[in-house]
This record gives C-alpha cells, sequence and structure tokens, in this order.
C-alpha cells in the first residue's frame, strides 16, 4: 500500500551532523588542536549550519564567532543550535557572500569545503586565489582549518563522465601539490590530515539516508519522481567519485 500524503515532504540532511566527511573523533580532535592557541575570535566561511564552529566556542568560552553562508534554511539551523547551547550571545550567523569579505581578521578561520565561496575564479586556480584570502583573514599568530577536495589518484574518464556535470581532471591538485599552494600564499601546514573512507562513507550514506526511507515510504507522491531522479544520479555520481576524491583537513599557520 502506498502513501500519497501531499503534505508531506523530503526531509534534509536531518541525520547528518557535519556537512562533509568528518567523525566525532576527528572532529574533537581539531578543536582541541585549534583552542591551543586560544582564539578569541572565529570566522566560519560559508558555515552551514556552524556545528565545528559551535563546538569550538563551546571548548574556548572567551571566543566569539561569526558565520557566512547564503543557505537560508542552514543559517535558520545554526541559530537554532546556538540557541540550545546557550551560544546565542557568542556566535552570530549571517547571510552573506565570502567574496571580497572585510569581515576578518580572526584568530581562528575554518574554511570546510568552501573554498569556492572566496573567489569568483575558476577552479582549479580558485584554491590559490582562496588561499591567498585565507591569509588576508587570519591574525598573524592565529590558525586556519582549509577542508578542501583533492584527487587521491588521477580520474579515468570514465569516472570524470560519471561525476558532477562537465566534471576535469583539472578540477582538482593533488595533495602534494595542495600544500605547495599554503606555502606559497603565506602559510606552514602545522597539520595534514585527510577523510578516511568510513568517514566518506557515513557522510554520503547520512546525506541521502532520510530522503530514501521517504521516498520507500511515498513512492505516489508528487515530489516522488523529482526526488527518485536526484537521488539516483547522486548516488551515481558517488559511486564515480569513490576512492577517487578525498577532502583534505589542513591546520595552517600563518608565517610571518
Amino acid at each position: 500500500m502506498t502513501n500519497t500524503d501531499t503534505h508531506s515532504h523530503p526531509p534534509r540532511l536531518t541525520r547528518l551532523t557535519f556537512h562533509g566527511p568528518l567523525s566525532e573523533a576527528r572532529a574533537d580532535r581539531m578543536v582541541q588542536r585549534l583552542i591551543r592557541t586560544d582564539p578569541t575570535t572565529v570566522l566560519d566561511i560559508g558555515c552551514g549550519w556552524g556545528e565545528l564552529m559551535l563546538r569550538v566556542l563551546t571548548a574556548a568560552p572567551k571566543a566569539t564567532g561569526l558565520g557566512m553562508d547564503l543557505n537560508t534554511e542552514d543559517l535558520a539551523r545554526a541559530r537554532d543550535n546556538a540557541e540550545t547551547r546557550g551560544l546565542t550571545q557568542r556566535a552570530e550567523f549571517i547571510e552573506e557572500s565570502a567574496t571580497g569579505t572585510s569581515r576578518g581578521p580572526a584568530d581562528l578561520v575554518l574554511c570546510i569545503g568552501s573554498s569556492q565561496a572566496l573567489t569568483t575564479t575558476e577552479p582549479p586556480h580558485h584554491t590559490a586565489e582562496a588561499l591567498r584570502e585565507l591569509r588576508r583573514l587570519v591574525t598573524d599568530n592565529g590558525r586556519v582549518l582549509l577542508g578542501e577536495g583533492f584527487w587521491q589518484r588521477p580520474p579515468t574518464p570514465t569516472e570524470l563522465a560519471g561525476m558532477w556535470p562537465q566534471a576535469a581532471a583539472a578540477d582538482h591538485h593533488d595533495l602534494a601539490t595542495l600544500l605547495d599552494l599554503a606555502v606559497a600564499a603565506g602559510f606552514r601546514p602545522e597539520w595534514t590530515e585527510t577523510a578516511n573512507p568510513d568517514e566518506w562513507e557515513e557522510f554520503e550514506s547520512a546525506y541521502q539516508a532520510d530522503t530514501e526511507v521517504w521516498l520507500a515510504r511515498h513512492p505516489d507522491h508528487p515530489l516522488a519522481a523529482e526526488t527518485r531522479e536526484r537521488l539516483d544520479r547522486h548516488r551515481a555520481q558517488w559511486m564515480s567519485y569513490r576512492g577517487v576524491l578525498g577532502l583534505a583537513y589542513l591546520t595552517l599557520v600563518p608565517a610571518l
């Protein structure tokens, strides 16, 4: 028997804690590393619902944070989370572009999967420009946490054809080049780590899980065909970049 309740809609990302392949254990280690310098100001570029920034503020009670994003739904979730954790007075979330922003410098800058928000330059050259912007936005004694995609190995033409529209081998650098670009932009890498397969599978599964369950229960819903096409397309893309696309987490120290 099918459910045709037209008042039900596909849920959005409710099973994700972080909007990326990041485990609780790694996040805890990152936060402890990032607060060693006693930051008092935190800037989160492309913050989404700001989970990592809120954890930093919890661990650094003297710090205030500003999260920037263009997704109103994610920002509303961020504000609700801040209120639930008693952080409303120290966490602000604004709907604003980060390109050319004057919101810095901050003691800690977070930019997880959002370097494209700092520049209008096309990939892969946007990475170098984004790193220069991050150097401008961080204080000399501060830290940057950059989460950036990289190729774990060169993708094949078949793999590229299954990824995002117009995917090209030039869309990302390898990890060594990414680190070289960070150094060229005025940083030294304090810590280099990469998302592991378990983190990727947790993220990609949770990204779709609630909507997959909704679709299974609402096959005749007016939104079912559109939702099915979107889910199937994303799953096929994931299978194409699985084990090929990596995400590096770089803790960067400004070089004086």
